[in-house]
């Protein structure tokens, strides 16, 4: 008889321990997706207004035409209504496993980001997987980043300050996007926001995270269904892209700087460890953050110190980079 694995339930942060275990389970499958995606959909919506938190940030949809020949993708646009001549942009990438979510569930973050940070925000409401697998999902985002690059001077843009970023499969597009922009050279890509970001396929085959993670939000059998899906096959083999999987990229010379966050616990953790020393190893400026007691999206009690931490650190890593590469006053 095979024993249970051990529980990681006395390691949770206590502030957040009873929301995590109250965290319905995905329980992802192709049975499963539809009314998983329906009841993500229908928790966001109840989410506070954004527009009367930040009633200085405008939102707009737009669409960009697809990257060769593909279909026009849907963008989020905030910008600060005070906005700087020469803006920063930040271009943002939703999680959901890249099975589920939408643009406009990270509304409150990225009228936050603009806010406080004065950038402007652009958020891709990337096509989903299986639907949709590699590279669909990260052609949309490049035919955004060039579409946003291209057109600066008309937008306001600062094209020297273009940030890419994303919360979990986000994450793992923003990273990858910075690998394919590096690889082409078409478009300047100044700094990567990766907040517990999905990397590593091999997570959900052939590697062993430790035994105090992926308990809770997002498992390990999530994550074979996710990466199977975004694959187009099953995890883990030899013919895998560092553009489906950033993890996979054989060289991180030359990739922008990085700021990277993790909770403990999150299935994530090791996979984000790892890429974080990868990049430092190449004298890239990288960031990392590891907090104890966080599963994955740790950050969803709002004003628990997690997710404040959270918030405030990543912000003002995006901040301070803006601030550094900013033109020198005439």
């Amino acid at each position: 008889m095979t024993s249970a694995a051990p529980s990681s339930r006395h390691l949770l942060d206590p502030e957040i321990a009873s929301a995590m275990e109250a965290f319905p389970l995905f329980e992802l499958s192709a049975e499963t997706i539809a009314a998983v995606r329906a009841r993500l959909s229908a928790s966001m919506a109840a989410a506070p207004d954004g527009a009367q938190l930040f009633p200085a940030i405008t939102r707009t949809e737009r669409h960009v035409r697809g990257l060769d020949g593909g279909p026009d993708v849907r963008i989020l646009y905030y910008e600060p209504q005070d906005q700087e001549e020469s803006a920063p942009a930040l271009l943002w990438h939703h999680g959901g496993g890249y099975v589920m979510g939408a643009a406009d569930d990270d509304d409150l973050t990225c009228r936050r980001i603009a806010a406080e940070t004065g950038a402007i925000v652009v958020s891709v409401d990337y096509r989903l997987a299986p639907e949709t697998p590699a590279p669909g999902p990260l052609d949309d985002s490049y035919a955004v980043l060039k579409w946003l690059s291209d057109n600066a001077n008309a937008l306001g843009v600062d094209r020297t300050r273009i940030a890419v970023g994303g919360s979990s499969a986000g994450g793992g597009l923003a990273a990858a996007l910075a690998i394919r922009a590096r690889d082409t050279g078409e478009v300047p890509v100044s700094f990567q926001v990766l907040l517990y970001p999905m990397l590593d396929d091999r997570t959900a085959s052939t590697a062993e995270p430790h035994t105090h993670t992926g308990e809770f939000v997002w498992t390990a059998s999530d994550n074979v269904y996710g990466w199977t899906s975004y694959l187009g096959h099953r995890p883990g083999g030899d013919d895998v892209s560092p553009y489906a999987a950033p993890a996979r990229v054989e060289d991180t010379g030359g990739l922008p700087p990085a700021f990277l966050c993790v909770g403990a616990l999150d299935l994530f953790a090791g996979e984000n460890i790892t890429y974080a020393k990868r990049l430092l190893e190449k004298g890239i400026p990288t960031e990392l953050h590891v907090h104890p007691g966080g599963p994955h999206g740790y950050n969803m009690v709002p004003g628990a110190r997690l997710a404040l931490a959270h918030t405030r650190d990543f912000i003002d890593a995006l901040t301070r980079h803006y601030r550094a590469a900013a033109p020198a006053a005439v």
